[in-house]
């Protein structure tokens, strides 16, 4: 009777700060982590979501009730530094992961997360979370997994309840890159696979607060060469490399940390008449940069099925979304346009500086995971580099 008693004892659990737990079976890693709690409306795409750096402290709870029966393989990893090798603290599915079904499978979900130091949970309500997140905010929370199922659950309550949580932290110093590289790569394509831009025709300086490889290889799409410098590095790095243009990468944490340094960088280059592109912390970065102001969101945009309506066109785009913070289009300065806004719920989405070859979106246009509405951004940054080209 204990052998089948024991059996049945959870393995998993999360504990959120205000005393809430959710017990189920642990996968992944073994041990315990502490992160703001979110969830992902995404049906597909699981592999790079885990590895986005922008979920760098954070604790994912899938909305899709069947993620992972695919698999994990080394070419759909999002992370492309080495700092970012962790991104996602922990993971929350509906039901365990059944064995691997598909062709580019190298191995399983629960192999690839062990592996990468990521503790997981399966069983619990994840509908009863995504309620709680939606109608409360996003919590701190812990995520432990014992194959024994020891937990001493004040103490994980207490670990919560003590941890800051994301407000005034700046993690893009966790996931940049720590020298300078170049990448010269294309969107994975069937059957080939990941491929090289055929005689590239600029070059694009990457600010890496957290860069996706999807965001390097859909530059290489339209003819780019990407040098990806430090979050901290200056614009004068920058300049130093003759670029035609200059991507201001996404990245986790608080955009206003991040931007103690790097929006008098960004600042410069806007000066300096480069073509600027941001996307996600980038957007936000930018924002800060030419005197707006950031804030916090209760939910947060977390999915690949978001409705974006672009201002100047009427087009409704549906796109991938990840952050918890937001410019506040109201602190907008004279001369720069709002160009998107979110359909959920009216946030700013996108914003260019008048008579200036400089823009950028809340939203990921490289997608990975999520709908290619948003490829044609990338086109109309080459376009903005090769008018200056022309000059």
């Amino acid at each position: 009777m204990a052998r089948a008693a024991d059996a049945k004892k959870p393995t998993g659990a999360l504990v959120l700060a205000d005393g809430a737990v959710f017990l189920g079976q642990g996968l992944g890693a073994e041990g315990a982590a502490v992160g703001e709690v979110c969830f992902n409306t995404a049906m597909t795409g699981y592999q790079e979501i885990l590895t986005d750096p922008s979920y760098a402290a954070q604790i994912i709870a899938f909305t899709f009730p069947h993620i992972g029966n695919v698999g994990a393989n080394a070419v759909d990893i999002e992370a492309s530094s080495p700092a970012a090798a962790a991104a996602a603290r922990g993971a929350i599915f509906r039901t365990a992961p059944t064995a691997p079904s598909n062709w580019r499978a190298e191995e399983s979900l629960h192999a690839w997360l062990k592996k990468r130091g990521v503790v997981a949970l399966a069983g619990i309500d994840t509908r009863a979370l995504t309620r709680r997140i939606r109608e409360r905010g996003m919590p701190n929370g812990v995520i432990a997994h014992d194959p024994n199922g020891n937990f001493d659950l004040d103490r994980l309550r207490a670990d919560a309840a003590a941890w800051g949580g994301l407000e005034g932290l700046d993690l893009a110093k966790d996931v940049t890159t720590r020298q300078t590289y170049r990448v010269a790569e294309t969107r994975w394509r069937w059957p080939a696979g990941v491929g090289a831009p055929q005689d590239p025709r600029f070059t694009v300086v990457v600010f890496d607060y957290g860069v996706k490889r999807n965001i390097l290889r859909a530059l290489g799409d339209v003819g780019a060469r990407c040098i990806v410098l430090p979050a901290d590095a200056t614009a004068e790095d920058a300049l130093a490399h003759e670029p035609d243009g200059v991507l201001l990468s996404n990245g986790p944490g608080d955009p206003a940390a991040t931007g103690e340094y790097a929006a008098p960088q960004i600042r410069k280059l806007v000066d300096a008449g480069v073509p600027v592109m941001g996307v996600c912390l980038g957007h936000q970065m930018l924002g800060l940069a030419l005197g707006a102001r950031t804030k916090k969101m209760s939910q947060g945009h977390h999915g690949a099925n978001h409705p974006v309506k672009d201002l100047a066109t009427g087009k409704v785009e549906i796109v991938s979304m990840n952050h918890g913070f937001a410019v506040d289009a109201a602190t907008l300065p004279k001369g720069v346009k709002e160009t998107h806004v979110s359909l959920f719920d009216g946030s700013n989405c996108g914003i260019e500086v008048e008579g200036k070859p400089v823009f950028s979106v809340q939203y990921h246009p490289e997608a990975s995971p999520g709908p290619q509405d948003s490829h044609y951004l990338f086109e109309r940054f080459a376009a903005a580099m090769d008018k200056r080209k022309a000059g």
